[in-house]
């Protein structure tokens, strides 16, 4: 930016104080991104859940206080038939503290791979698909 004030000559003092002010906009941007990013941070901190690794889409079978049961099929091809066999899968996952209204039996959901958090629990509940209402459209 000062090259730019080298380049025009003439109004000095009016280029300068409209640099100043892209440069003190462009500050203060970039404090609120800061904020929410810290924002952001501070709600990762207090729960503690890093998801990372597979995805899985499930429905809603079973649902407690701080978890919930989800079940999916899929298909595994068998070699020795050429055919494809339906096998249904259960997981257990953490339902976060913000989800437990929105999420109910019936629900289609995401859940992603997290550390282990319990004996039976290794994953977390990352959005809520569709409702139960929806899931039959």
């Amino acid at each position: 930016m000062k090259s730019k004030r080298h380049l025009i000559k003439g109004n000095k003092v009016a280029l300068d104080k409209n640099i100043h002010e892209k440069e003190k906009g462009t500050k203060m941007g970039k404090e609120k991104a800061e904020k929410a990013e810290k924002k952001n941070i501070a709600v990762a901190v207090k729960n503690r859940i890093n998801p990372r690794g597979r995805i899985f889409e499930g429905i809603v079978i079973k649902k407690f206080t701080k978890r919930i049961v989800i079940e999916f099929e899929r298909r595994i091809y068998i070699r020795k038939y050429e055919r494809y066999l339906k096998s249904k899968t259960k997981i257990h996952a953490r339902l976060p503290d913000d989800m437990i209204e929105e999420i109910n039996v019936g629900d289609l959901i995401r859940v992603q791979e997290c550390r282990p958090l319990s004996k039976i629990i290794h994953f977390v509940v990352i959005q809520k698909i569709k409702d139960k209402e929806e899931k039959g459209k």
